[in-house]
Parts: C-alpha cells; sequence; structure tokens
C-alpha cells in the first residue's frame, strides 16, 4: 500500500444540494427538483395504474427563480430530488450603477455577489426605497448553488 492511493477530491466542500424524497409524500407548496431546478409545488395529483403498474405522482410546479412552470410524473414509490432551500435576510446598503447590490450580514460583513432581481415590480420598489432613504431588508433565496432576492421588507420606523 503506497501513500498516493488515498487521494479523495471532492468538487463539492458543503452538504449535497439535494435530498431524496418518497414522490407519494411530496405535498403542495412543498419544493422539488424537476429538470434540474429548483421548483416550488402548485399542484400535485396521484393517479391509480393497472394491475401491476405504479400509482404515478404528476406534479406542477414553478421554478422558485425564474418562474416558469415545469411539470414532471413519477411513480409515487420512487424518490424525487428535492432541493435544499433557504432563506436569508440581508439589510441593502448600495446599488451599484452595474446592477448588483452591495448587502450588510449578520456578522457585519458585506455581501457583494448578488445582482438586483429580474421581477420589474421588485426592481422599482427595491430602487425607490432606496432613492427615498428608506431602511430595507431584502430576502434572499438560495438553493442549489443559486441565489436571489425575493422579497423587500421597509424597516424604517414612521418619520
Amino acid at each position: 500500500m503506497s501513500d498516493d492511493e488515498h487521494h479523495f477530491e471532492s468538487s463539492d466542500a458543503g452538504a449535497s444540494k439535494t435530498y431524496p424524497q418518497q414522490a407519494g409524500t411530496i405535498r403542495k407548496s412543498g419544493y422539488i427538483v424537476i429538470k434540474g431546478r429548483p421548483c416550488k409545488v402548485v399542484e400535485v395529483s396521484t393517479s391509480k395504474t393497472g394491475k401491476h403498474g405504479h400509482a404515478k405522482c404528476h406534479f406542477v410546479a414553478i421554478d422558485i427563480f425564474t418562474s416558469k412552470k415545469l411539470e414532471d410524473i413519477v411513480p409515487s414509490s420512487h424518490n424525487c430530488d428535492v432541493p435544499h432551500v433557504n432563506r436569508t435576510d440581508y439589510q441593502l446598503i448600495d446599488i451599484s450603477e452595474d446592477g448588483y447590490v452591495s448587502l450588510l450580514t449578520d456578522n457585519g460583513s458585506t455581501k457583494d455577489d448578488l445582482k438586483l432581481p429580474t421581477d420589474e415590480a421588485l426592481l422599482q420598489q427595491i430602487k425607490s426605497g432606496f432613492e427615498d432613504g428608506k431602511d430595507l431588508v431584502v430576502s434572499v433565496m438560495s438553493a442549489m448553488g443559486e441565489e436571489q432576492i425575493n422579497a423587500l421588507k421597509d424597516i424604517s420606523g414612521p418619520k
């Protein structure tokens, strides 16, 4: 046994981006991976099949980042990938000219690698609130290595 036999290289240093869950146990408003995209389930229907077939689950889901509608049909006894979805609140410090935001994390450091959201209504709310000098907190949704601002709160008190 030589020393160079035991070198393991991992491309993912953290936890896995998804976990398996039986298709029959995934419910409406849960999360599922369809076509490699993290989605929120908006509709689930289960069909009974023939004598020796499996019951099948039909999922209709919305991509949590692009809002595209995706569908999948999976045997209810099979496992589906479910994304680890996290939501974190950050205080907005600055908006740069090139469309990136500067956010304050809980430990006092800044996070500067997020772009403004593509959703037009949310984008306008963030820009106008920032220009008015309000204290804004943005919610950042992250799943499967992607992050995006998906909500906004005004925490400035009455003036």
